[in-house]
């Protein structure tokens, strides 16, 4: 009961519409003042705990890797086309990301390629170990645009 209370409460927070990799602008964006992208810095996950808002802010500290395979799908289309990804991951007791997919019920890009490039992204994330020592599934909604 307490695995799926973790993930409705997590939904619920999200349905405010967190619209994830449109981009910011200025420094925020990742890019240097020569246009250069940065790495982004790391996030230690062992010193937080794991709440739906930490489980967020690892995700929107991943973004730019999210928009990286979001621009790469559009430029190899010639063409930049808004859509959603809908996403399932479960976070396991490790903090580790097993069984990353896109989900076909509510994702709009029909992109194999962004697809797949989205789950290598979501399987390299690391979040904080939850306490109750479970696997804990997660749905996330990707709201992506071009970025001017």
């Amino acid at each position: 009961m307490k695995r799926s209370f973790l993930a409705v409460v997590f939904l619920a927070s999200l349905a405010s519409g967190v619209a994830l990799a449109q981009g910011e602008s200025g420094a925020k964006s990742g890019k240097g003042s020569a246009g250069v992208k940065k790495a982004p810095e790391e996030l230690d996950v062992s010193r937080m705990p794991f709440t739906p808002d930490s489980v967020q802010q690892v995700i929107l500290h991943h973004k730019g890797k999210i928009q990286e395979c979001y621009e790469d799908a559009m430029a190899a289309k010639s063409k930049k086309v808004e859509g959603k990804l809908m996403t399932s991951f479960t976070v396991t007791d490790r903090g580790l990301v097993k069984d990353a997919k896109v989900l076909r019920k509510g994702t709009t890009l029909k992109d194999e390629g962004l697809h797949d490039c989205v789950e290598a992204v979501l399987m390299a994330m690391s979040f904080p170990k939850p306490p109750d020592g479970k696997d804990h599934p997660i749905e996330y909604p990707f709201n992506l645009k071009a970025i001017d």
